[in-house]
């Protein structure tokens, strides 16, 4: 980073400060709401009870029922409208994991832990990082998901359709250690430990610092998935206030699975996976592909290797149904340092700084390059290197029924970007080069690009409380402008685009018509920013793509209607939506992925989503619970895609969205006697569209989690988890590969089988 940006960071914090501010009235509602829930005794899903929106929340006892080590996001898919999907028992593995609200894919969503922006957290990895990267698991304090009007305050710039924010455990009051151990299914293994200091002195800071450990062995083929995390917090009481900061590590790194085509698993199965470990059977097809290529076209070469001829080996028969190995490294630092503190009885503050660095790669062997004198393959890489500053800050100023709410939040990111080839020995047994290691000494560069992204965003808001109702009314506004600077072009496209509106309206309506029951009804304008990226935006694509573009930002206008009721027993919510995306882009995938040839851009135009969404939770006795969600979802691309000649390049009006089930059912049973604990869980999904025409699609599923544990006393327990419990076999992630224009294409990822695992947990 310059010294001028060092500058500015700090001028713009000296001038943000005037505005900082407590979390936004959303957190503080969702704490009032988790209070209530604890007093009723409803602990399995709070509702978003006083809320003008559709918003729930779960909290970390419920997480914790979970297989030790779970994404959080894999934790929130009972929620109603919430379709998640991975390919691992545990939602982490990052190449699978997709989460899509409302019709609304990933990338359209908005993230943020403890009010840090984590991007879009795509596989892409250009403007934040993945939530299961970004904190331990046991130390996420709570998530809170808003199917459609997030908070005006989210530091985020994709959240046209929901917003999910993760909030941290502070440390606690008093001296402790937790531990756990984790054994299961493919060797796993996993450790966790967690020391809170408690408070060091009359009035002095509390730290807690946690290590997480995992090491798997994939659920077929051969490679591993690793991880290890390190969280450092502490907190120091000034009044009512508190200054805070945390420092955050991660270093992961996992082997990927195959991706696969309808055509494949009929052909293979769903067991089918890469060559890793059987390196002279990969050598062997690569050397077969690179003889048909010097057959193909109208000159033909001799074979450049005669004795392997031009016939693969059963039962392969594409050079794409296999390759060697692929492998996924990410390094990151996330922390930040900041102050929350009342300033008088009127005014309260919180202004928060923040760092991220990240260094990644993603990484294939393709025998589609050779290497000179070596292998018929080389190593493909997309290396990522990200550094991120940034500044949140907010005021509330309560002025008898009203809160007014000013907030404001700016970042600065660098991104680089870039596509090599590592050469191969060519040796025999094993390659010259691990999957697991970040490789040196390029062979060739493709394409290099230094992208910078800054965002500049604001909120004011104003909630009136009148007692029966309860009137929210604000907006934000914000500009993101992406510059795109090649170091090396390779054909991609660069120059400058920005993403500008700054009046984005929200408004909300609460009624209350008892003590009980609630109506809420909710408006919301959003837009998303362009991505600053070669492997996703309007930069991923050739020069002159770019330039015919039709560049306008995504937007979305949301409406909401809603009920709530509760009782010492039973809440419930039920909600309709209707969804109006105009602008919508989409990226229509360019051969198999491994080429990684440039995606073709188009402006498909409106989509229309409308649905509805419901979910209940009733305390049959003080020990057993039921939970249950429902949601229906309806989105369409209304228009065709069309050319400049204005010829039909793909029907796509009147087509559902691509990766949109319909259907979205949950259901849950949970017994807790103090001593003894067990709880089952059934999801399903309807079928889900791989094709934009709709010619290409994967059948519903219902897959049954279970756990059961039993606590040996108040510090020690022993629980067992079962996911996918009755082995079904099915399609998890869809659009790995993006989403082609018709017809079946390797974009599908299997969904892991049955598999089980013991965790002890203990406290001191």
């Amino acid at each position: 980073m310059t010294y001028q940006f060092r500058n500015r960071l700090r001028a713009g914090a000296a001038a943000i400060a005037v505005l900082a501010a407590t979390p936004a009235f959303a957190e503080e509602a969702a704490v009032d709401a988790v209070d209530a829930a604890a007093a009723d005794g409803e602990e399995i899903v709070v509702l978003g009870r006083g809320q003008a929106r559709q918003v729930q929340e779960l909290g970390a006892a419920d997480i914790a029922l979970e297989v030790s080590g779970i994404s959080p996001l894999k934790a929130i898919d009972k929620l109603p409208g919430v379709n998640f999907q991975a390919a691992d028992p545990f939602g982490a593995y990052e190449w699978s994991a997709r989460i899509s609200i409302r019709g609304f894919s990933q990338n359209q969503l908005g993230f943020t832990l403890d009010g840090i922006p984590l991007g879009d957290m795509n596989y892409g990895n250009h403007n934040g990082l993945h939530i299961s990267r970004a904190i331990i698991s046991e130390n996420v304090g709570r998530v809170e998901v808003a199917q459609g009007a997030g908070s005006l305050a989210a530091a985020s710039t994709s959240n046209l359709g929901g917003t999910i924010e993760f909030f941290s455990r502070d440390p606690a009051d008093t001296f402790g250690i937790e531990a756990s151990g984790t054994y299961g299914s493919e060797d796993t293994k996993r450790a966790f430990i967690r020391l809170d200091s408690g408070e060091i002195a009359s009035g002095g800071p509390r730290l807690s610092l946690s290590y997480a450990w995992a090491d798997a062995d994939k659920w077929k083929g051969d490679g591993v998935q690793r991880q290890h995390q390190v969280n450092a917090r502490i907190v120091q009481p000034v009044g009512d206030g508190q200054f805070f900061g945390f420092v955050n590590y991660s270093d992961r790194r996992e082997n990927d699975y195959q991706d696969l085509s309808a055509d494949m698993i009929n052909r293979l199965g769903y067991g089918w996976d890469n060559f890793a470990k059987n390196w002279d059977l990969a050598v062997d097809v690569a050397k077969i592909y690179q003889n048909q290529v010097s057959q193909s076209g109208a000159s033909v070469q001799p074979l450049p290797y005669p004795s392997a001829g031009l016939t693969f080996p059963a039962p392969i028969a594409t050079v794409d149904d296999a390759y060697y190995d692929a492998a996924g490294l990410r390094k990151d630092w996330l922390a930040g340092v900041g102050v929350d503190a009342p300033l008088n009885d009127y005014w309260t503050m919180k202004v928060m700084g923040y760092y991220h660095g990240n260094e990644g790669r993603g990484m294939w062997f393709t025998p589609y390059v050779t290497t000179p004198g070596g292998a018929p393959m080389t190593i493909r890489t997309t290396e990522y290197e990200i550094e991120r500053y940034g500044i949140v800050a907010s005021s509330i100023f309560t002025l008898g029924a009203n809160k007014i709410e000013l907030g404001m939040w700016y970042e600065d990111n660098d991104f680089n970007q870039a596509r090599r080839f590592y050469g191969l020995a060519d040796t025999a047994g094993a390659p010259s080069r691990s999957s697991l290691k970040f490789p040196k000494d390029p062979l060739a560069t493709q394409w290099d690009f230094d992208f910078n992204t800054q965002t500049l965003q604001y909120h004011v808001q104003d909630t009136l409380d009148l007692g029966s109702f309860q009137i929210n009314a604000g907006w934000k506004g914000l500009r993101v402008t992406n510059v795109a600077t090649p170091l090396v072009s390779g054909g991609l496209a660069s120059g400058r685009t920005e993403a500008k509106d700054w009046f984005l309206p929200q408004a909300g309506l609460l009624y209350r018509l008892n003590d009980d029951n609630e109506l809420f009804a909710s408006y919301t304008e959003n837009m998303r920013a362009f991505e600053s990226s070669a492997t996703g935006g309007p930069f991923a694509t050739t020069q002159a793509g770019f330039d015919a573009l039709n560049l306008k930002p995504e937007t979305s206008t949301t409406y909401e209607l809603g009920f709530r009721t509760k009782s010492s027993r039973f809440q419930a919510v039920i909600a309709g939506y209707y969804v109006d995306f105009k602008d919508r882009i989409i990226a229509f995938a360019n051969g198999s992925g491994i080429q990684g040839n440039p995606a073709i851009l188009s402006n498909v135009g409106d989509v229309r989503s409308w649905g509805v969404e419901a979910a209940g939770t009733y305390r049959v006795t003080p020990e057993l619970s039921l939970f249950a969600s429902y949601a229906y979802n309806d989105s369409e691309y209304q228009d065709d895609v069309v050319n400049a000649a204005g010829a039909v390049v793909a029907a796509t009006a009147g087509k559902t969205v691509v990766n949109s089930p319909k259907h979205l059912a949950k259901g849950e049973i949970t017994w807790d006697n103090g001593d003894f604990f067990a709880r089952v869980g059934a999801n399903y999904t309807s079928k889900r569209y791989y094709s934009y025409e709709n010619d290409a699609e994967v059948g519903g599923f219902i897959i049954v989690d279970a756990s059961i544990g039993y606590r040996l006393n108040e510090r020690i327990s022993i629980q067992a988890n079962a996911t996918n419990l009755f082995d079904k076999e099915y399609v998890s992630t869809i659009g790995t590969n993006g989403f082609a224009n018709r017809g079946d294409s390797q974009t599908l990822l299997a969904g892991a089988p049955q598999q089980f695992f013991v965790t002890l947990k203990a406290g001191f």
